[in-house]
């Protein structure tokens, strides 16, 4: 079996100046501050913008909102919810929650379901032709996500890899918000 040699740190940061645009370098070396990261990811507006846009668009082509398509996303991570608990979750009073589901069932997105404990309460699901149109949307934003990064350097775009595994080992998404996973 052959030996597995790790190499030194120095070793590393060689290889990556040499394989890291000089922006790129300098931004890594320079991004240590927080302050610093906070300007740079202000810079990255233009990337930014381009993605919102493209998700507004293909938003505006769904004819979907905003608002609807948080509350499928809910109902994907949660699998049942009523609409006091979809109303909490959103942000919204309980009125507008259940104007909002009923428009979601009548595009057969969602559908409520008596609960099975208490028949005065209707649980909330996704459909299947619900989660399509989440594969939809996740499939889009995925491919505009890549389109940006497509054309950087093979090296850079590993930084940006790490960086996404970065972010998600280290932020779960719960109740629609970022919770920061304690230190180990």
């Amino acid at each position: 079996m052959p030996s597995l040699t790790v190499p030194s740190r120095i070793a590393v940061e060689t290889a990556a100046r040499e394989l890291l645009s000089a922006p790129v370098e300098a931004a890594r070396l320079r991004l240590q501050n927080p302050r610093e990261l906070s300007d740079r990811i202000a810079m990255g507006r233009a990337i930014w913008r381009d993605l919102v846009i493209g998700f507004a668009a293909q938003l505006g082509e769904l004819n979907l909102g905003f608002t609807q398509l948080a509350a499928l996303y809910a109902l994907a991570d949660s699998g049942t919810m009523t609409v006091a608990d979809l109303a909490d979750t959103l942000g919204r009073s309980q009125s507008a929650a259940s104007r909002l589901v009923d428009g979601l069932v009548k595009r057969q997105l969602i559908e409520r379901n008596p609960d099975s404990e208490d028949r005065r309460v209707r649980t909330l699901t996704l459909t299947g032709r619900g989660q399509a149109l989440l594969g939809l949307v996740d499939r889009a934003r995925a491919q505009e996500f890549l389109s940006i990064v497509r054309p950087l350097p093979t090296a850079e775009r590993a930084v940006v890899a790490m960086g996404v595994a970065a972010l998600s080992t280290h932020a779960i998404s719960r109740r629609g918000h970022l919770i920061k996973q304690r230190a180990r």
